[in-house]
């Protein structure tokens, strides 16, 4: 497998102190206390709010301590194309309850999501990245190339300096961190990496994906799965200049890297875990490692074994301080269903499940640290559909312990 760069133990006693990852800052104290037994919440449930579907969350703790639940808002249907927002809701209690919805990143009949949501650990502002389309083509046309530079995916940034109250219009970076010949684009999704040790502290990394054109002479179906591949995006500069880091360019339909998470190991270290979109290797769940900020990759992407229980799916990913690395998906290899957070007390070589939140139905997750000894998990869940509404969870991290 080939690899550019473009640009150059685990205890119950320290489990309880695991409340924070290596890239955020620590909560402020002023905030309401959560209410006695709160476990869980809706922040959105499917046809409210004027919109048909909400799908793939991702969230963040603010400086300021404020849980912030991004999602992607499908006004018209579950699809993944079309009139679709960047929404967002805010929780001041850790997840208890929320405040009204607010849209981020307005469609306006355009497709606008994937929210990879960062603190920059420098200023404190929320840094928001996110990808668009024209709403008036969809993916199968984009991945074959049959719509214009300014139909096909773009990427965007957006930043808060009041603890994500509001935020600004959506600026186009797309020509610092595409390449032209690359065709689908995604950005995570999911929370995106604040590097806060080593030569590289301060950078923020956005785990991405694309695909590109077949070679000459074979089917341009659009859907080809070999043609996939991850890679990074990163700002030195809290997000007003972006560079294009590592790409994961083999497409040998092997180990095909698609959505993607990452997290800061306590080494310095970044540990990558993506989606297999229908390789033909045996896993579902694959992974790498990169040790100069995302720039490049310690090794190929390939296959996590322990957590073949995963079906085809995207992940989460979270380094508590002084504890494990978490994982959530769902835990039956053949069905988006039963959301699991898995812990790695060996910086991600080998997983083992931690805690089953629910049987029930479930599919794109995302893990965030909380005040006191619970993360907090955003899940996308339902009991007759999946994407009936979406969870924020409450877990508490001695239960993580085993």
């Amino acid at each position: 497998m080939s690899l550019t760069s473009r640009t150059a133990a685990l205890s119950a006693a320290g489990l309880l102190t695991a409340l924070a990852v290596t890239a955020g800052a620590t909560p402020a104290t002023a905030l309401p206390l959560p209410p006695r037994g709160c476990t869980s919440s809706v922040p959105y449930t499917a046809g409210e709010g004027g919109y048909d579907t909400y799908r793939i969350p991702a969230t963040i703790t603010t400086p300021g301590g404020a849980v912030l639940a991004f999602a992607e808002g499908r006004r018209n249907s579950a699809s993944d194309t079309g009139n679709i927002d960047v929404v967002l809701r805010r929780s001041i209690d850790g997840g208890c309850t929320w405040g009204p919805a607010k849209v981020v990143a307005a469609g306006k009949g355009d497709t606008r999501g994937n929210p990879a949501p960062v603190v920059d650990p420098r200023t404190g502002r929320v840094v928001l990245v996110t990808s668009y389309n024209s709403g008036a083509v969809t993916e199968a046309q984009i991945m074959r190339g049959e719509v214009t530079p300014e139909q096909s995916r773009r990427v965007f940034v957006q930043t808060s300096t009041d603890d994500g109250r509001s935020f600004t219009a959506p600026r186009d970076v797309t020509a610092a961190v595409k390449l032209p010949d690359w065709r689908w684009y995604a950005t995570g999704p999911g929370h995106a990496v604040a590097l806060t040790r080593g030569p590289h502290a301060g950078r923020l990394v956005i785990p991405s994906n694309h695909s590109i054109a077949p070679p000459a002479g074979s089917p341009d179906t659009g859907q080809e799965p070999k043609y996939y591949g991850a890679h990074a995006i990163y700002s030195d500069d809290g997000g007003v200049t972006w560079r294009l880091g590592f790409v994961d360019d083999s497409y040998d339909g092997h180990a095909n890297s698609n959505e993607s998470t990452a997290a800061e190991l306590p080494d310095g270290r970044l540990y990558f875990s993506s989606r297999d979109q229908n390789g033909t290797s045996a896993g579902n769940r694959l992974d790498s490692y990169s040790s100069d900020g995302g720039a490049t990759l310690d090794r190929p992407y390939t296959v996590q074994p322990t957590l073949n229980d995963v079906p085809v799916v995207q992940g989460s990913v979270l380094q508590l301080k002084d504890g494990p690395l978490l994982f959530s998906g769902p835990s039956v290899p053949t069905a988006r269903q039963s959301m699991a957070i898995w812990r790695s007390g060996d910086g991600g070589a080998t997983f083992t499940k931690a805690s089953t939140v629910s049987t029930q139905r479930a599919a794109y997750s995302d893990l965030v640290r909380l005040g006191g000894a619970r993360v907090g998990l955003l899940y996308e869940t339902g009991v007759a559909e999946t994407y009936e509404r979406i969870e924020f969870r409450r877990v508490g991290v001695a239960e993580l312990a085993g």
